[in-house]
């Protein structure tokens, strides 16, 4: 995630700029001549943003003077392998076109040799990070589409064929087919990567790490935990309600940008509420749900939620303000519903620290259950994303899920015939 902010009379420019890598609104041609995305085999979802405190004001309600945020751009993607490799290859194929965007920021680079120095310094980590099938690869992706696409096809003719009632016979039938192309080149099965050692360690290491370093502070929690519960009620109490409907203009614009795809795209930023207790308890927050992201939900599901693909919570401007960027599969309605009504107490555990939310009781009750006021607040946070990409158009993390299941019932003998019937029903 790189973030720039953008030199004063520099917006207008910079967004007419943005507008021409575009074939719809907000939706990216992957082959256009500034940042070609379809050149890039690692790359899964890509976005610009330009970051603006539309709701910068809202903070008065609690005695504060906003704080000053310029107008910053973002760029996000979310990639296969190390950030740094990728960030290389991206100045390598696109470097012209990198400089022609960050031209309209503050001290950006006019030397290609100084462009990616400049990007590592503007990169920033993410709080928490959610990704749908960690080690599910851009080339595995499109690899198990054309192995889903070819043995359904296949399957069709031979229950036409042979008949549906002999499983056993259908698989056989179709691994042989699918050896013969594999033989001929039309399908490919490229082997997973090897997960790098080091990475593997520290994954380890965390996996074990966190719940260790919870043990040893549980003592301090608990003694503290009547005292922090009291002073959380407290907060609850005095929290004013800011829940105005969001312009009807604004709201537009935004839905212009959505539905071009079965996938869409959300960028949301608001300030944190003030305080010591609301800064601590949106980073401890994160801490868990990234943790959670890591090493509890890593094969398609966020707690119950299926939909999501890529996730992100960046702290910015000192702990005062929290960017969201996600990237989901339906409708924004349908999007918010199955929050709401499937982990409504995990929004309200990140979320009802930020300025404007809905009110909640004990952290935990209410907030997104106000479905209006929740559903306004997304609206009035939401930005507008200039340009999205995405390596997969049309296909759902749902079918992701699946195509990999396809290809490990290939490559795994199934032990019995139920499971090869439910094998073949992915078919």
């Amino acid at each position: 995630m790189i973030l720039a902010a953008v030199e004063e009379g520099r917006l207008e420019p910079l967004d007419a700029v943005l507008k021409t890598m575009n074939r719809a609104a907000g939706m990216a041609d992957p082959a256009n001549s500034l940042v070609p995305f379809d050149q890039f085999d690692r790359l899964h979802v890509a976005r610009f943003v330009i970051l603006e405190a539309n709701t910068g004001s809202d903070i008065k309600a609690y005695g504060v003077t906003p704080f000053r945020w310029p107008a910053t751009l973002v760029f996000l993607g979310d990639c296969d392998g190390s950030a740094d490799s990728f960030l290389a290859e991206l100045v390598v194929r696109s470097g012209a076109g990198l400089r022609q965007i960050f031209s309209h920021c503050e001290g950006a680079p006019l030397d290609q040799d100084d462009l990616l120095d400049w990007l590592k310094q503007h990169n920033k980590k993410p709080a928490a990070n959610y990704i749908n099938w960690i080690g599910r690869t851009v080339v595995q992706v499109r690899e198990e589409v054309a192995l889903q696409k070819a043995l359904s096809a296949h399957l069709r003719k031979l229950v036409d064929e042979i008949g549906a009632e002999d499983t056993r016979a259908l698989r056989q039938r179709l691994l042989s087919y699918l050896e013969f192309e594999k033989q001929n080149g039309r399908i490919t099965l490229t082997p997973a990567p090897r997960t790098p050692p080091g990475w593997y360690i520290r994954n380890l290491l965390h996996k074990f790490g966190v719940p260790l370093l919870l043990l040893v502070i549980s003592p301090a929690l608990l003694l503290a935990a009547p005292f922090l519960a009291l002073r959380l009620r407290m907060l609850e109490r005095s929290d004013p309600e800011i829940a105005p409907r969001p312009d009807r203009k604004s709201v537009y614009a935004l839905a212009e940008l959505e539905d071009h795809d079965i996938t869409n795209q959300f960028s949301a930023f608001g300030d944190i509420k003030p305080g010591l207790f609301r800064r601590c308890a949106v980073l401890f927050f994160l801490w868990l749900l990234d943790y959670a992201a890591r090493h509890i939900y890593k094969r398609g599901y966020l707690t119950r939620v299926q939909t999501i693909h890529f996730a992100r919570w960046v702290i910015l401007d000192d702990r005062r303000r929290l960017f969201f960027a996600s990237n989901y599969d339906g409708s924004l309605e349908a999007y918010m519903d199955d929050f709401i009504n499937k982990v409504g107490w995990g929004l309200n555990l990140v979320f009802s620290n930020g300025v404007g939310y809905p009110l909640t009781r004990w952290l935990i009750k209410d907030g997104a259950g106000r479905e209006q006021e929740f559903k306004y607040y997304l609206r009035r946070h939401q930005l507008p994303t200039q340009v999205w990409y995405k390596a997969y158009p049309g296909k759902t993390a749902f079918e992701l899920g699946r195509n990999s299941r396809i290809r490990y019932g290939v490559e795994n003998r199934p032990d019995n015939d139920r499971e090869i019937r439910e094998w073949l029903g992915l078919l």
